[in-house]
């Protein structure tokens, strides 16, 4: 079990994970959520339908790795070369659907980080040091979710695209400042593929 989530009776999945481990999805798990940023109805009164009828944004998020977890939903391989009317046409769908699916996107990634802060809280209360960290099937959901965008965001700061990138990630140099991130996203795709594969039927 030690570095990999394995299935556990009842469709949940569990991972042995030590001290370090812990901290370290804790801090990533944190930093997503202040990435993500608060809900848009935080300053608001408390008016369930004005949340519910809340638009979002329209315009694309400057921050390559916002724009990594919040893409546009048109566009993309086959339309690189649209123009004219074409291009408007993607551009003003892209911007109508990310105007009422945005902050419902940004509401699931918040609560996804937030579940692992606090299955990471309650493990760590248990006691010092490593633990096993046991999910339900709900919880494993939201811990893949939250692993997802967090290979998403730390793929977009190493500027990773596709598999080739990924491959080169593998022979960086020691001494390669970014290696410490390289260790982090490939330990988070382990983490995430097990976790696919206890979810499997």
């Amino acid at each position: 079990m030690p570095g990999h989530f394995e299935p556990t009776p009842g469709g949940g999945a569990a991972v042995a994970l030590d001290e370090v481990e812990i901290s370290i999805i804790r801090s990533l798990a944190v930093q997503l959520l202040e990435l993500v940023g608060p809900g848009p109805a935080e300053d608001a009164p408390d008016d369930p339908l004005a949340e519910i009828f809340a638009e979002g944004p329209s315009e694309p998020p400057s921050d390559p790795v916002l724009f990594r977890l919040f893409p546009d939903a048109y566009g993309g391989p086959g339309t690189e070369g649209a123009t004219g009317d074409d291009a408007d046409e993607l551009i003003a769908y892209s911007a109508e659907f990310r105007r009422f699916t945005e902050n419902d996107l940004r509401a699931r990634k918040r609560e996804d980080a937030l579940a692992v802060i606090r299955s990471l809280d309650e493990l760590g209360a248990a006691g010092d040091g490593g633990a096993v960290l046991k999910l339900t099937p709900d919880q494993s959901r939201q811990w893949l979710g939250a692993l997802n965008d967090l290979r998403l965001a730390i793929g977009a700061r190493l500027d990773v695209s596709d598999e080739d990138d990924a491959d080169l990630l593998y022979r960086l140099p020691d001494s390669d400042p970014r290696k410490p991130m390289v260790m982090a996203y490939l330990w988070l795709g382990g983490l995430q593929e097990t976790l696919v594969t206890t979810l499997m039927p």
